[in-house]
């Protein structure tokens, strides 16, 4: 009579097989730490980016006013969430002592109205004005008064020195 013979495998057989089950195992733990840490660092880069997004300026109306020879004079933006007008002179034109630089509005309808007066003679200044000044304005102008500006609700006493139209910026 012929007897069964044992079919189990050799041992050197069942310790490859648990060498290469382990070795996978630690692949995949490591895999799935490496995934999780990059998938963490990606949203750590899209928070910063998105408050580097919301801090920075959104230039929502723009004016590039131009002396008589058309020379640009006066950069003028207003960001989207501000309430100021940034204003870059872009030439070395600067009122005289008795002299005073005021900023008007030249709206679709209606009489001129002052968005205030340069106070700075630098190269930049910011200057409060409402979220809404230039919305309707289709352009800005600069006229050369006497110390002070004009008074409240008059329009301006001499001839506009520069004038640019209003650009809204699709955002």
């Amino acid at each position: 009579m012929i007897e069964p013979t044992s079919s189990s495998p050799p041992s050197r057989h069942a310790a490859r097989w648990r060498a290469a089950t382990i070795a996978c195992l630690l692949l995949m733990a490591i895999a799935i730490a490496t995934g999780v840490s990059m998938f963490e660092q990606l949203t750590a880069q899209i928070r910063h980016l998105q408050t580097k997004l919301q801090s920075s300026a959104q230039i929502k109306y723009i004016a590039v006013l131009m002396d008589r020879q058309q020379t640009p004079a006066m950069l003028i933006t207003q960001d989207s969430q501000d309430s100021v007008l940034q204003i870059q002179r872009l030439n070395s034109v600067v009122e005289g002592r008795e002299d005073t630089m005021q900023l008007w509005a030249l709206p679709l309808a209606g009489q001129p109205y002052s968005l205030g007066i340069l106070k700075s003679p630098g190269k930049t200044l910011r200057m409060a004005a409402d979220a809404t000044a230039l919305v309707n304005v289709r352009q800005l102008a600069i006229s050369v008064e006497n110390k002070g500006g004009t008074a409240p609700g008059a329009g301006p006493s001499l001839p506009y020195l520069f004038t640019g139209a209003v650009v809204q910026k699709a955002l």
